[in-house]
């Protein structure tokens, strides 16, 4: 068993029986002391007080266990505006804002998330700047189904308006 699976077997019950998840657990090794951050949050959003319960109950579970022999920092939060979407819960947390995915195949398209389900997205995009004596937009041609297989990365795009 990894050290991943095993923290994530030992975050379960610290969950809430499903309403907070998993969105990450990454380990960074450095001379002095590895990293573990736990990137965790909820369809509701995730509070400073949930990060730090979480924290102080799985500290005191890897201290007990002896999960680590060397030292390590423990670090539970939630993740931040410049973390990609990853799972399928986070693009259906995250419909009705604007989104930016970048495609395998290297094409970036910038819209609206308007769905989202377990295989896919569906991206409003923005109209195009209209040309004089242009004929209307198609409305259909302005929604781009996407499939999350073929997304490399999404990043929630940050508005200041």
């Amino acid at each position: 068993m990894t050290i991943k699976e095993h923290l994530t077997i030992l975050l379960d019950p610290f969950l809430e029986e499903g309403r907070i998840f998993v969105v990450d657990i990454i380990i960074k090794p450095s001379k002095v002391s590895q990293k573990i951050t736990i990137l965790v949050d909820s369809d509701e959003g995730i509070t400073i007080q949930e990060c730090t319960s979480i924290s102080r109950r799985l500290a005191k579970q890897l201290e007990e266990l002896e999960v680590f022999t060397e030292a390590y920092t423990l670090e539970v939060s939630s993740p931040g505006l410049d973390q990609p979407l990853v799972l399928p819960r986070q693009y259906k947390k995250n419909v009705g804002r604007n989104i930016k995915a970048t495609l395998k195949t290297g094409e970036a398209i910038s819209g609206k998330l308007t769905e989202a389900d377990e295989d896919h997205i569906i991206l409003s995009l923005p109209e195009p700047k209209k040309k004089p004596k242009a004929p209307p937009v198609d409305e259909a041609s302005l929604q781009r189904s996407i499939e999350l297989k073929d997304i490399s990365k999404a990043m929630v795009e940050i508005s200041f308006k």
